[in-house]
């Protein structure tokens, strides 16, 4: 869903695949009420870099020789990751060149697919253009797409985003080696429908929101940018799950530019201990909503809830087959994860 399978190309202009749902209340309560968090809202571009090294491509290799392509002879192909070369770990795209360029007399390299672990014998060629040697594949070892950030933590340099973790195409939690949060632009939504969920298209802009440390089952969260200027957000307090209650909140969703804005959802349950961290379910009420999305879309997952002027979570799924109902996390957990 993050947006988020490890199949997203890494461009600038990519679809967003981040689910949600949860709970909030009317702008006006938000006159500076003594909160400890900035309230966020607004479209997050993701660009994290993973431990896993996916091979996307094969390329021939120009020797003096001729063209050809170590790799596909090997039997590699698309889609497989590339766990180790002569059983020393491949953690990112760097590692190839180094391990292939070391003198060995044979190359084993260990590849995961579908889910099996194989070891192919390939035989590195020296490209004529560099001297260096070479296998002729096209990898990568990052993720990208479009999110919402939850809250700015200020005063510990934190944010928060998603609520839910960032997953490949086998829905397994990816380990990342950080990467970078930057400002998001939505350009475009494809509305949701029963049995299809919507999306919202988005844009990764240049300025930084912060550096990514951490993707856990409660979302993505990280170091914020010293240059980041918290002046035009929102200060909110946080509320305990034990303070919200069945009935009317809101959500804060940016679905077109960059600047959020408060829709109407109401609460239909409270799950405090959910393992999967489903604490609420919550329909859209919002006409302007409904009529721009359908309801809840990829994209907005991490759109802050709010209830009674407080922050009580963010949005995390949605209903496939029911667009204008989801789930959403408790804000307690999301702030507990780091």
């Amino acid at each position: 869903m993050f947006y988020g399978k490890k199949c997203i190309k890494a461009i600038f202009l990519i679809l967003a695949v981040f689910l949600c749902a949860v709970v909030c209340s009317p702008v006006n309560a938000f006159a500076d009420n003594g909160g400890d968090v900035y309230l966020g809202g607004f479209p997050a571009g993701f660009v994290l870099s993973t431990t896993k090294v996916e091979v996307v491509g094969l390329c021939e290799v120009i020797t003096e020789d001729g063209m050809c392509c170590p790799a596909r002879e090997a039997g590699i192909k698309s889609g497989d990751i590339i766990d180790s070369i002569n059983n020393e770990e491949v953690n990112k795209t760097a590692d190839i060149n180094s391990l292939i360029g070391r003198e060995y007399k044979k190359y084993n390299v260990t590849v995961i697919r579908n889910g099996e672990m194989l070891t192919l014998n390939v035989n590195p060629v020296k490209e004529l253009s560099s001297g260096g040697k070479r296998i002729g594949v096209l990898v990568k070892d990052n993720i990208n797409g479009i999110g919402t950030v939850t809250y700015i933590d200020k005063t510990n340099n934190k944010f928060a985003t998603l609520g839910h973790p960032v997953t490949d195409s086998d829905n397994n939690m990816l380990e990342i080696n950080g990467g970078t949060v930057y400002n998001g632009l939505i350009y475009d939504v494809k509305k949701g429908v029963r049995g299809t969920p919507g999306e919202l298209r988005g844009a990764i802009e240049s300025s930084i929101i912060g550096e990514a440390k951490v993707n856990c089952p409660c979302g993505v969260y990280g170091v914020l940018s010293e240059k980041f200027n918290c002046a035009n957000l929102l200060k909110v307090s946080k509320a305990n799950i034990d303070e919200v209650s069945i009935g009317t909140a809101y959500i804060y969703s940016t679905v077109y530019g960059k600047e959020p804005k408060m829709y109407k959802i109401s609460i239909a349950k409270i799950d405090k201990n959910n393992k999967d961290n489903r604490n609420f379910v919550i329909k859209v009420e919002d006409k302007e909503l409904l009529e721009k999305t359908g309801g809840i879309v990829q994209g907005m997952s991490g759109s802050p809830i709010i209830q009674n002027g407080k922050l009580i979570g963010a949005v995390t799924h949605v209903f496939i087959n029911d667009p204008t109902r989801g789930y959403g996390i408790g804000i307690e957990k999301m702030s507990s994860s780091y």
